[in-house]
Formats: structure tokens, C-alpha cells, sequence
């Protein structure tokens, strides 16, 4: 029951973006860009996200377990370290040069676009690499 309730919530996610048009790579470009076509579609679509997310976190604080799992998978750790700040710096980097973050490029690569494949293809060889870097520490 797992597995097709991670399946629907992806759906639900991946329709969330398309008609949000999050999915677009120029409409997020163009929320970054303050100075030339500034569309803030963007900041509603994080607004609503924030005002539906925070109450669910805050409900789902008090269960003392997911309806479709055997326990919560909460992080364990709140440190800021070199780490994260580099990693957080590398997604925005590449979010804010191609407009895409793993979520849209998921739901484009359908699309069988060039730039999309080759975004997934690089996110990819990132998380592989990541692994092999990461995996003697």
C-alpha cells in the first residue's frame, strides 16, 4: 500500500507543478530575474505551499504514526554545516541557470527535450558521484 500511496502523492505533486506552471522552466527564471521580466507567480505558489505545509507538519507532529508507514522518517539533525550550505548554494546555482529543480525536471522529462534530459542526466551523475565522494566518511 506504500508504494502506490508514494506513487500518488508524486502524481499529485507532479500535476501541482504542471498547473501551477512550475513546471516551466522561463516562468522560474523569470521570477529570479528582479530586473527584466519579474513574474512573482512564483512567491504565490510558495505562499500557498507554506500555508498548506506548516498546519500538515504541525497535525502530523501529534500522530504517533504515518497512516501508510511503519514510522516517521523525520530528520535527525538541524546542524548547518559546510555541507549544506555548499549544497544549497549548488541548487540554486543550477535551479536559478536552467529554471529547473528535480521536481519539474521529472515531470518535463516527457517531454523528451534536450536541455531536460541532459538536466536529469547531469542530476544523476551528481548524486552518483556525490555517493562515491561521500561514501568513505
Amino acid at each position: 500500500m506504500g508504494i502506490i500511496m508514494a506513487l500518488l502523492a508524486g502524481a499529485l505533486f507532479g500535476w501541482g507543478l504542471i498547473y501551477s506552471g512550475m513546471s516551466d522552466p522561463y516562468k522560474v527564471q523569470n521570477f529570479l530575474d528582479l530586473t527584466g521580466q519579474w513574474d512573482a507567480t512564483l512567491a504565490f505558489v510558495m505562499g500557498g505551499a507554506v500555508a498548506v505545509t506548516v498546519p500538515a507538519f504541525a497535525l502530523l507532529r501529534k500522530l504517533a504514526k504515518p497512516l501508510f508507514a511503519a514510522h516517521f522518517s523525520w530528520p535527525n539533525s538541524s546542524i548547518i554545516d559546510r555541507k549544506l550550505v555548499i549544497g544549497a548554494m549548488l541548487f540554486g546555482i543550477g535551479w536559478g541557470l536552467s529554471g529547473l529543480c528535480p521536481g519539474p525536471a521529472l515531470v518535463n522529462i516527457g517531454t523528451g527535450q534536450g536541455d531536460v534530459l541532459f538536466f536529469c542526466a547531469m542530476l544523476l551523475a551528481g548524486m552518483w558521484i556525490h555517493d562515491r565522494l561521500m561514501a568513505n566518511r
